[in-house]
Parts: C-alpha cells; sequence; structure tokens
C-alpha cells in the first residue's frame, strides 16, 4: 500500500456496552482493526462473539463507548445521526444475509435507490449506473423484473450491484450467502472474489470457515475481543 493512502478502516480501541437494568454487557472490548483500500477480510468467529456489533460499528449504524474510528482517513466516530447517514451513502455499501430488496420496486429501481437518496444525481445518471452495476454482476437483462421474480442467489446479486451503484470506499458483506444454497453461494462468492480482483475493498461477516478462507485475511473474534488474524496465502 502507498503510505500516502490512508487505510480504508481504522479502528483503535473500540469497545462497545450494552447495558440492563441488572448487569452491562460488553459486546466488543478494546478491538483494533485496520483494512487497506483493496483488502478483503473476513470476520469470523462464534455466536456472540462480536461479529455483527463490529459489523453495525464500521457501517456506522451503531456508535460506541471508547475508542476512535476513522474510515477513509476521516474521523467518523463523533459524527452525529444526519452525517452518519451521508457517510454511509456515499461511503458504505452494505450487502445483508436477508437481500433487504423492495418488493414494489423493479430491480433497476432497487439498484439505483442509494443514488435517488444522495441527491444531485438525475435520472437519466441513476439509471446508467444502474444498469452498469447491474452488468457487472451478470443481471442486466433482469432490470425489469421485481425480486420476487428471481431466484435467491439471483436477489444477492441485485443487493450486490445495489452496493456498487454509488462507488463506495467499502463494501460490508453481512453472512451473505446465510439464505442461499451451495450453488448459489458459490456463485456469490465468486462475485466477491471477482470484485476483490478488482480493487473492492471488502469485509464480510461469516460464520462459515470455509467462505472465510476465501479471503485476503481472517479476523477471529471471541468473547468481544480479537483473538487472531490470519493472513492467507496468495
Amino acid at each position: 500500500m502507498n503510505e500516502a493512502t490512508p487505510p480504508v478502516i481504522e479502528l483503535t480501541g473500540i469497545s462497545k456496552r450494552f447495558s440492563t437494568e441488572e448487569v452491562d454487557t460488553y459486546a466488543l472490548r478494546g478491538v483494533d482493526l485496520r483494512i487497506d483500500k483493496g483488502e478483503f477480510v473476513a470476520v469470523s468467529g462464534p455466536s456472540g462473539c462480536g461479529k455483527s456489533t463490529l459489523m453495525a460499528v464500521l457501517g456506522l449504524l451503531t456508535g460506541f463507548d471508547q475508542g476512535s474510528y476513522r474510515l477513509a482517513g476521516r474521523d467518523v466516530g463523533t459524527l452525529d445521526g444526519d452525517a452518519r447517514a451521508t457517510v454511509r451513502n456515499r461511503h458504505i455499501g452494505f450487502v445483508f444475509q436477508s437481500f433487504n430488496l423492495i418488493g414494489d420496486l423493479s430491480v433497476l429501481e432497487n439498484v439505483a435507490l442509494p443514488l435517488k437518496f444522495r441527491g444531485g444525481v438525475g435520472k437519466a445518471e441513476r439509471q446508467r449506473r444502474a444498469e452498469e452495476a447491474l452488468q457487472r454482476v451478470g443481471l442486466a437483462q433482469r432490470l425489469k423484473h421485481h425480486p420476487h421474480q428471481l431466484s435467491g442467489g439471483q436477489q444477492q446479486r441485485v443487493a450486490i450491484a445495489r452496493a456498487l451503484v454509488g462507488e463506495p470506499d467499502l463494501i460490508l458483506a453481512d453472512e451473505p450467502t446465510g439464505n442461499l444454497d451451495s450453488q448459489n453461494a458459490e456463485t456469490v462468492m465468486g462475485l466477491f472474489d471477482e470484485l476483490h480482483r478488482g480493487g473492492a475493498t471488502i469485509c464480510m461477516v461469516t460464520h462459515d470457515a470455509g467462505l472465510a478462507a476465501r479471503a485476503q485475511r481472517i479476523v477471529r473474534m471471541l468473547d468481544g475481543r480479537i483473538q487472531q488474524t490470519v493472513q492467507q496465502a496468495a
């Protein structure tokens, strides 16, 4: 990496506590994590280890109690709600296990939606970029379809196109194959492999050791801490 280029993700000492009347539970305990531009990192570990909370912090979906978070060189840990939403829209693409497509919208409209929320991007430009994103995931011929007319694997590929359309600094994928059979899961993982080779920065949460092994680096979590980091062979 060029030393003049800041890491896409730089977490330092991140702790996150959930409180009830009876007890405080730490979901994250002093997490340090750096992800450089173009890396493909998998976060793995057992249920309750803090993976989902870490993903929510990275996606600016929740705050944290201690530490600092820099995204592409910018301190984003102290932003208010509106500013966090703007950063999410412009810099982060999300891929969820449950696809999160809107059934009343066409495939093209679903993919273009982040650009509509961004503002300042005209309808023709939104459509052009959405068509290009669908071309990248091999679904340009399905742009007029609705989600219920697609298989689960196709719906996830639409979700990946939606994540790509805004040209984000970071793609966050939370159990992206969790609702797919093995054939569709392989198709989706092949797409992630291709995006990584093309320079995308990807952070994927998975409980599947075989899928984690597809990443460039594996971060293993336990009890809210990073227990081990494994650099994969090229």
